[in-house]
């Protein structure tokens, strides 16, 4: 009887407060440690100092005139809180901006087609998502038009397995233009873009049928089954993009990841370094929890070590401009001021 009474008295009791969520600006501070902070001054300093004022372009090159590039280093200093127009960088981002709608044709596709190289609609899935970032934070009517433009451009060319590839037309579909296509539409909902079900519905199916029993994921659903980071960590991104939240598809994908958390002192030969990176943190940011807690502090000393004194970082396959914007994205995570980046 001693402990029903104590039991009933228990659950009489007022319950005790709830522990004080804790702020986003605290939670930035607890993990943009101030050598992280340095970095990514330093490197947006870069982007601002390579950006052309006369078109928003990054650099010189064949990817100067790139959509992706240029996208993805307005996004890096919307990262840090400004926005088009407003901010330390907003005259940047807004260059960008330009840049992106002024090369956004009649039929939605978004491409430079002086600058266009190998797999344009990695560009267009990029440029959509900055055009879905930005809309909502600047008044300007035609990003939402256009924006609906480049979202039906991407429905339309799905295949009916549900992937996309290199070009603006339904063919046999790769895991890493899938993902780029995937995160835009992500965006583009979030904006309040109508995305139709079956769009979805198709994506999370071709990501799904892309896993490997070992956690990773191939790169297309026919020819070679090899599991690999960069694509894997771009997967597990995707499935969270379309709603799924748990599940065997992504633990076992989780799992994988985290057989390449970085570790001081060890080189790892796996290409395309800052693209993988870019969706490993992504993943383990909206994982959240143990995996979080070891990752970006992993890969935030590395990016530290790696940066080269000029402020940039470099992905020889693409360009510096390439390597430090995603460099600067992942360091700077934490704010969780990206939409695209909220849990």
């Amino acid at each position: 009887m001693l402990g029903l009474a104590a039991a009933v008295a228990a659950a009489a009791a007022p319950a005790a407060p709830a522990a004080p969520k804790e702020s986003p600006e605290r939670t930035a501070a607890k993990w943009i440690v101030p050598s992280a902070e340095k970095a990514i001054g330093r490197g947006l300093d870069y982007l601002v100092g390579r950006q052309h004022a006369d078109d928003g372009t990054f650099g010189s090159g064949s990817y100067r005139g790139n959509v992706a590039v240029v996208s993805l280093g307005a996004m890096a200093m919307m990262a840090g809180g400004s926005t088009p127009g407003r901010g330390p960088h907003g005259a940047n981002v807004s260059l960008c901006l330009d840049y992106v709608l002024a090369n956004t044709q009649d039929s939605g596709y978004i491409i430079a087609p002086a600058f266009a190289q190998h797999g344009p609609m990695y560009g267009h899935g990029f440029a959509t998502l900055l055009l879905a970032e930005c809309y909502g934070m600047t008044p300007r009517p035609e990003i939402r038009e256009k924006l609906a433009k480049a979202v039906m451009l991407i429905e339309r060319t799905q295949n009916t397995e549900g992937g996309w590839r290199y070009d603006p037309r339904q063919m046999e579909g790769d895991i890493s233009v899938t993902i780029a296509q995937v995160m835009a539409l992500r965006a583009a909902r979030n904006a309040g873009i109508h995305v139709p079900k079956v769009t979805i519905d198709r994506s999370i199916s071709y990501i799904k049928r892309s896993q490997n029993p070992d956690g990773g994921f191939r790169y297309m659903l026919i020819g070679p089954r090899d599991s690999a980071f960069p694509r894997s960590a771009a997967a597990v991104v995707g499935l969270y993009s379309l709603g799924i939240y748990d599940g065997e598809e992504l633990s076992k994908g989780l799992d994988y990841l985290m057989g390449f958390l970085p570790q001081q002192g060890v080189t790892r030969r796996e290409g395309w370094y800052f693209y993988g990176h870019y969706y490993a943190a992504l993943a383990m940011w909206q994982a959240g929890g143990d995996r979080w807690a070891k990752w970006y502090p992993a890969i935030r000393d590395e990016l530290v070590l790696r940066q080269h004194p000029d402020g940039s970082w470099d992905e020889p396959s693409v360009s510096k401009e390439f390597g430090t914007a995603m460099a600067c994205l992942i360091l700077q995570m934490p704010n969780d001021y990206l939409p695209i980046f909220q849990r």
